[in-house]
């Protein structure tokens, strides 16, 4: 894997230098978002990320996007070397964007997915989202290939922004994160990862979902959780599962597409790991995975250990979700929409 990281702020800042390094590129630069109700950083809106292009790409390619969203007292360089990501879109042909919460917004860097305007699909969720809009447009991405990966917290800002920005997603991976609208505030956040949702919350969830539901689409979405994570309860996979199944249903344009299916869960080994895996499908087709590795706790399975929130006793998460994600493509491309 690549080591020399790029210093240098380079990106979709007209002032913005590209370095190149081999015949791959990793980016880094500030997307600064003019649109109204955008969150303000010392008075601006803005949002640091880093690209990665795979080598040999270049303005003429049409690369899918995994969009990859760090957990607390994470940042985009710790994630991409612990989840090895970059390593992997070399052998898919991919490109990768780590965008990268400010510790103005959040001291211990953690995405806040339990905001009112965010859960509403405006503030941070709206600037993340202009992020992707505008690297779709302006690098060489297929806009019918982009794909929302979080951890923890990331992987709570995953959920809702595939459920408010659902057009902008061919698929979904959650690894170590909640359900939607389950919290609306710190307190109610830490409990949720604690304990899991509560009959009230799940309540709440169900009505901002429903809220939601206008112009949206299905996201097959994977989810994957550790059964030893003592900092996000595992009751939440399945909780997210829940969610999403009911989404689907509430979103069924075709009657005749028939129920949506959960198969029998099934316990497998990779690299001499195990874990459990549970499918629905409909009509043959794979819209929900749920993996829950075994023994793991709150790390990025299959992770390079060197880096906090990465266990290498682990399946490895990152090709389990390129496997899963790159199997889907939009109809078409989505015109993006402010939520």
């Amino acid at each position: 894997m690549l080591r020399q990281w790029l210093r240098k702020a380079v990106g979709l800042d007209p002032l913005a230098r590209t370095v190149q390094r081999g015949r791959s590129r990793f980016l880094e630069g500030t997307f600064k978002d003019s649109s109204a109700g955008a969150p303000q950083r010392n008075g601006r809106r803005e949002l640091d990320y880093r690209l990665y292009l795979p080598s040999g790409s270049s303005q003429r390619d049409s690369l899918p996007l995994i969009v990859m969203l760090h957990g607390c007292k994470q940042d985009s360089l710790t994630f991409a070397e612990g989840t090895r990501m970059n390593m992997h879109a070399e052998e898919y042909r991919c490109a990768v964007l780590y965008p990268e919460q400010s510790q103005h917004s959040n001291p211990l860097r953690c995405w806040n997915w339990f905001e009112s305007t965010s859960l509403a699909g405006q503030g941070e969720a709206a600037l993340i989202a202009h992020l992707i809009d505008q690297v779709t447009q302006r690098r060489p991405i297929d806009p019918r290939r982009v794909y929302v990966v979080g951890m923890s917290a990331g992987g709570a800002m995953a959920c809702l922004l595939a459920v408010r920005y659902s057009r902008l997603f061919a698929a979904c991976a959650i690894h170590s994160g909640v359900m939607y609208g389950a919290a609306s505030s710190p307190a109610q956040a830490l409990a949720l990862m604690r304990d899991g949702p509560s009959p009230s919350s799940i309540e709440r969830a169900r009505q901002l979902v429903s809220d939601a539901s206008e112009f949206a689409v299905t996201v097959p979405t994977l989810v994957i959780h550790g059964d030893r994570d003592m900092t996000v309860n595992p009751v939440n996979a399945d909780q997210i599962i829940a969610q999403l199944k009911a989404r689907v249903e509430e979103l069924a344009d075709n009657p005749s597409a028939g129920p949506l299916l959960a198969h029998d869960e099934r316990r497998l080994e990779s690299e001499g790991h195990t874990y459990r895996q549970q499918d629905s499908t409909r009509q043959g087709e794979l819209v929900l995975r749920k993996i829950v590795v075994e023994e793991l706790g709150h790390a990025w399975s299959g992770g390079n250990m060197n880096y906090e929130f990465n266990d290498s006793n682990g399946p490895d998460a990152s090709r389990f979700i390129l496997d899963f994600v790159m199997a889907y493509r939009t109809q078409r491309a989505s015109n993006f929409i402010l939520g």
